[in-house]
């Protein structure tokens, strides 16, 4: 891999803790290039990431709700972008690299799918016999592969912080791993059985703490539960009385408000108490030591990991497990089956571009290779571009009215 040169722009403004990952210090990136005169190595590599094709589509990408339901639900881009904030917020109090951090955490969920995680379900039975799909996998896929904007490569170029930090950030990898993995790891050791970065890990807990807290307040504005529903929950019972205490006659949108910055500041406040905590005994003198620990050095606190399991197994039943929401469930079965049985039996069907990445690979006859493909053109869909591609393949009156 090629290594930043050492220059004063590749140090950081702040002062960096001796556990964290320095930019000066970077293994560097797969494809040799200039560093930049202005911009760290990290810098650079959350700066393509926001460039991304991929990363604009998560504007009509569904978190939980499809995009047509309303304006005011959150969709995988303010979802990312809430992570992003979280994290910056995490980072910088464990003196560790903000710029890798929200790197990480701006890439975590390129691979998904249109429709959430019900549309990476049936896209994942679709690839079954074909190697699998993993919106993990598909992310990693989409940094080093799919995005094509540089004539000497594919891919972003990103460094091997980064890149490790989508692959480990929720820990070593077990098992074999997938496709974007495999093809990486033979390029340059990742480490995959030993943890990652303090900065990746705390992408991860981050992108907890935004999902549960924004899911509460999106079910409830979709009237899927209400507040005095929460207030059997451990954690949110105590928090919504101090709410009311501190502001009676409270009207509940403001109740709301409140309670989703108090939850928020909650499990912040714990995570940063017990990473300190770790960190405290561990004693890392280097990233390294971070990776070879053992355990995760950013956790919540056993008390609140009680609390968000309770939290997230209340979420599960009335809020993703809602008929509503299964009925959606439905037809976005039938739009993803639909979508890679048509594109996988008869290619041709493709736009001419994706045609073209079947050809280059040399995949016609190969029906795993050609899967790959159709999934990567499939899970980088839009919900209302698959639902505009299933019409212009289905509805036998689209182009003839």
């Amino acid at each position: 891999m090629s290594h930043p040169e050492a220059t004063a722009y590749n140090y950081c403004a702040l002062p960096l803790a001796v556990y964290a990952c320095r930019p000066d210090q970077s293994k560097g990136r797969i494809y040799e290039e200039p560093e930049s005169a202005h911009r760290t190595a990290f810098q650079r590599d959350r700066d393509r990431i926001i460039h991304a094709s991929a990363f604009r589509r998560l504007k009509y990408k569904t978190q939980v709700f499809v995009y047509h339901e309303g304006d005011h639900y959150r969709t995988r881009l303010t979802h990312t972008l809430e992570v992003a904030q979280i994290t910056r917020s995490i980072a910088r109090a464990l003196m560790v690299n903000e710029d890798l951090a929200e790197g990480i955490a701006l890439a975590h969920d390129l691979g998904h799918t249109p429709f959430a995680h019900i549309g990476e379900e049936y896209l994942r039975n679709c690839m079954e016999s074909y190697g699998g799909f993993d919106h993990n996998d598909q992310s990693l896929r989409v940094l080093t592969t799919l995005e094509r904007k540089y004539p000497k490569w594919n891919g972003l170029n990103l460094t091997w912080e980064t890149l490790e930090g989508v692959v480990k950030h929720n820990g070593p990898l077990q098992g074999t791993p997938h496709i974007a993995v495999r093809e990486l790891q033979a390029q340059v050791d990742l480490g995959l059985d030993s943890y990652a970065s303090v900065e990746a890990q705390v992408a991860a807990l981050s992108d907890d703490i935004a999902y549960n807290n924004h899911d509460v307040e999106d079910g409830l504005r979709a009237g899927l539960f209400t507040i005095a529903d929460l207030e059997g929950l451990s954690l949110l019972g105590g928090l919504i009385d101090s709410i009311r205490s501190a502001y009676p006659g409270i009207e509940p949108r403001y109740l709301v408000q409140e309670l989703v910055r108090e939850m928020i500041g909650a499990m912040v406040e714990d995570v940063l108490q017990e990473t300190q905590k770790r960190l405290a005994a561990l004693k890392p003198q280097s990233v390294d030591d971070v990776r070879q620990a053992g355990k995760p050095m950013v956790a919540f606190s056993p008390v609140m990991r009680a609390h968000v399991d309770e939290l997230r197994g209340f979420l599960y039943e009335r809020m993703y497990r809602h008929y509503t929401l299964r009925r959606i469930w439905l037809k976005v079965e039938r739009i993803v089956s639909d979508l890679f049985e048509a594109f996988h039996k008869n290619h041709m069907l493709l736009p001419d571009n994706w045609q073209a990445r079947i050809r280059e690979g040399g995949v016609e006859n190969e029906p795993a290779g050609k899967a790959r493909i159709v999934a990567d053109y499939i899970a980088g869909m839009t919900d209302r571009y698959a639902i505009r591609e299933h019409e212009r393949l289905f509805d036998l009156y689209w182009d003839l009215r």
